[in-house]
């Protein structure tokens, strides 16, 4: 059974997910205080278990994923500057401009397959005033996405290292959106701290395949981290007794780590039936994570009005691409319905 109401198979995306009852329960009795003075010791303490769980010094609690970033763009670069990211990737595509509106800072942006990449592409993205006659903004920060959100896949240990090692030798920092961290950890087989070891800050959603309703914690060392709060203030993330959230956070990271392995298992069958069918194709070689990507002969969103005339949702996007999520609400029963419509829809 699903935890939670209704008939419909959503596999829009892994924020759909809905706080089960012992969540929810964890969350009602929540000891809180007034995080902008410091003092919620349920905020308090998953700051500290993120930190600790990352290898990193510090962390601080924000409403979204989006802000996460921002805080950490506005941290570690000034007006004027330069990121360099994925041309994919969620900060430069679905968080509103704000590295320009924000920061004030432009974007290089770099190609490669299924939203990875290279060491020596981010190498030659990076710009700097000096030498240019002050033709070129200052690059000074990479920001990588592991998993990308556009692969299904995720960055090999020494791919993550290797940009990193290019960022520092010249004079830039390093960040991970790592919105759905967990799953490339779980993925990959890799320890999250040493999968996060060169950066110098990283940004972990709680509200995407760890299930939590709301909220996002981003991680580096003290310094970093305070003059982030100073932002946070700014942007309007100072929040008050939100340990009520925060509990959620603590509630995933217990509960609901490993079975992310259930997602991931589920989402290589689904593929791997739907990629069987005549009409649509699946990158099986991909298809590491929760996310799947399904090519199709038709238009796409002819596709998913099918689908949601059986009662399936899901997202188109691009003109013959749709996305499927894998989430903890997801059933062996669902796979089964789902491939059903799939079948259907010929």
């Amino acid at each position: 059974m699903r935890d939670y109401p209704g008939e419909r198979i959503d596999f829009r995306s892994d924020t759909v997910t809905r706080p089960v009852q012992a969540m929810r329960d964890a969350m009602s009795t929540a000891e809180v205080g007034d995080d902008v003075l410091g003092d919620d010791p349920t905020v308090i303490e998953l700051q500290n278990r993120i930190a600790s769980m990352l290898g990193k010094e510090a962390a601080i609690f924000v409403p979204s994923g989006t802000m996460s970033n921002a805080i950490a763009i506005k941290t570690h670069t000034n007006p004027g500057d330069e990121i360099i990211a994925h041309e994919k990737s969620h900060i430069y595509r679905y968080e509103g401009g704000g590295y320009a509106m924000l920061s004030g800072c432009s974007v290089a942006l770099v190609g490669g397959a299924h939203g990875i990449m290279s060491a020596d592409s981010v190498k030659k993205a990076i710009r700097k005033v000096e030498g240019s006659q002050a033709h070129y903004p200052n690059g000074s920060l990479v920001c990588v996405e592991n998993p990308p959100m556009y692969g299904g896949t995720f960055y090999s240990q020494e791919e993550l290292d290797e940009i990193c090692d290019v960022a520092h030798a010249n004079n830039c920092k390093a960040h991970l959106d790592g919105a759905r961290i967990f799953n490339a950890a779980i993925a990959s087989g890799t320890d999250v701290a040493r999968m996060v070891e060169k950066f110098d800050t990283v940004s972990v959603c709680l509200s995407k395949g760890l299930g939590a309703p709301i909220g996002s914690v981003l991680v580096g060392d003290k310094n970093t981290i305070n003059e982030a709060h100073r932002w946070r203030k700014m942007f309007g993330g100072g929040m008050r007794q939100v340990g009520i959230i925060a509990a959620a956070g603590l509630y995933v990271l217990d509960n609901n780590i490993e079975r992310i392995k259930e997602d991931h298992l589920r989402a290589k069958y689904l593929a791997e039936k739907i990629n069987s069918m005549k009409n649509y194709s699946v990158n099986l070689e991909i298809t590491k994570t929760n996310i799947i990507f399904i090519k199709c002969n038709e238009d796409s969103n002819d596709v998913v009005k099918k689908l949601s005339n059986e009662g399936i949702d899901v997202s188109s996007i691009d003109e013959f691409t749709i996305r499927i999520v894998i989430h903890l609400h997801i059933t062996d029963e669902d796979i089964e319905n789902t491939i059903i419509a799939f079948s259907n829809t010929h």
